[in-house]
Formats: structure tokens, C-alpha cells, sequence
């Protein structure tokens, strides 16, 4: 089965309050759902259309338990606890089996 990944790519940080609040509620969240994360922050080579801010990966066992994760309400949470302090680029994929 494949795998699923939470992939998030920061924009903007406007406010880093937001964001550690969001970190607080956010790994526990993802690791109740099975998420394990692989990238967060770190160096990045960014290219084209790239943005080289803060990266971060979670990988799943499958998609549906990232999408589930997702929208547990643990991870809801951490959305409220984040709300306008951050604009990313936030998406959820199927890895290749």
C-alpha cells in the first residue's frame, strides 16, 4: 500500500507564537495518526518557482491515515492554535508504492 506525506512548505511566518503553539498541539497530533516526521526546517536548495523557507515532511502508512490525521481533531486544534500566523503551502500525496 502506498504510503501518504503531509508536505508543507512556509511561505511566510508572520508570527512565531503561532507557530510554536502550532508545533505544540501539531507533532502530537501527527504522531497519534501514525505520522512520522522526516523534514523540518534544515537546509534547503530551492529552484524554479521554489520558496527556500521552512520545508517539513510527515510520512504515513498510507494516505487515508494521513488524511484522517488530517482531519482529527487533535490536528483541528492545532489549525485554530496556527490560524493567519503562517501562509503555507500545504498538501497531502500518495507516495509511489
Amino acid at each position: 500500500m502506498p504510503k501518504g506525506y503531509w508536505v508543507s512548505v512556509y511561505r511566510t511566518i508572520s508570527d512565531p507564537e503561532k507557530l510554536a503553539a502550532y508545533n505544540r498541539l501539531a507533532g502530537p497530533a501527527a504522531r497519534a495518526g501514525g505520522g512520522r516526521t522526516l523534514v523540518r526546517g534544515g537546509r534547503v536548495a530551492a529552484y524554479d518557482a521554489g520558496i527556500a523557507e521552512r520545508t517539513v515532511l510527515v510520512e504515513f502508512d498510507s494516505f487515508e491515515k494521513a488524511v484522517a490525521t488530517y482531519e482529527s481533531a487533535a490536528y483541528q486544534d492545532a489549525l485554530v492554535a496556527l490560524s493567519d500566523g503562517v501562509e503555507r503551502d500545504f498538501r497531502i500525496v500518495e507516495g509511489i508504492d
